[in-house]
């Protein structure tokens, strides 16, 4: 194993030992090849750069049209919510006896509770939307920058997800253990 270990770094030495010399001969051609090679790495780079320039400006501009429209339902939110306040004020002073005033307020609590439910299920839809847009950005710029598609990855998730759920069923339908 010492002799392998040994040989190897000889070998190495012997590599590196090469090419000082031929560095020392002849500096300008290999400082030349380096430069040329510099030169076709940056530009390989450019098509990546802009893929990833170009996806953060479409990222930008979903949260942006996102933040917009969080800002209009909260508009939307606080308008219905002091209209309310002031629809249950109206109703309080109008109430000629304490059982229809509690009916009132019965059915104002129902009303609030269903226009809460809507205003969430607005607010995740609009989240939702977002994260679809953010999915496909992310998607079409990986598959720009590395060439591969994302589906195999999406796959491979897909069947991790699967085998969770089978490890998952398996437990559950163990027995109990013994004590």
């Amino acid at each position: 194993m010492a002799s392998k270990i040994k040989d190897f770094v000889n070998e190495q030495r012997e590599i590196l030992a090469e090419q000082a010399s031929r560095l020392r001969t002849e500096p300008l051609k290999a400082a030349r090849a380096a430069t040329a090679k510099s030169a076709e790495r940056i530009k390989a780079l450019n098509p990546r750069i802009r893929a990833v320039s170009r996806s953060g400006v479409k990222l930008t501009a979903i949260s942006q049209s996102t933040a917009e429209r969080l800002i209009q339902l909260q508009e939307q939110l606080v308008t219905s919510a002091l209209t309310d306040a002031a629809t249950q004020l109206e109703r309080a002073a109008r109430a000629d006896n304490v059982k229809e005033l509690v009916k009132d307020q019965a059915a104002v609590l129902r009303a609030t509770r269903e226009r809460i439910v809507s205003d969430i299920t607005e607010a995740v839809t609009i989240l939702k939307g977002a994260g679809g847009d953010v999915r496909k950005v992310a998607t079409h710029t990986y598959e720009s920058v590395t060439g591969k598609s994302a589906p195999a990855a999406a796959k491979a998730k897909t069947k991790a997800k699967a085998a969770r759920r089978k490890v998952k069923r398996a437990v559950r339908k163990a027995p109990a253990r013994k004590k």
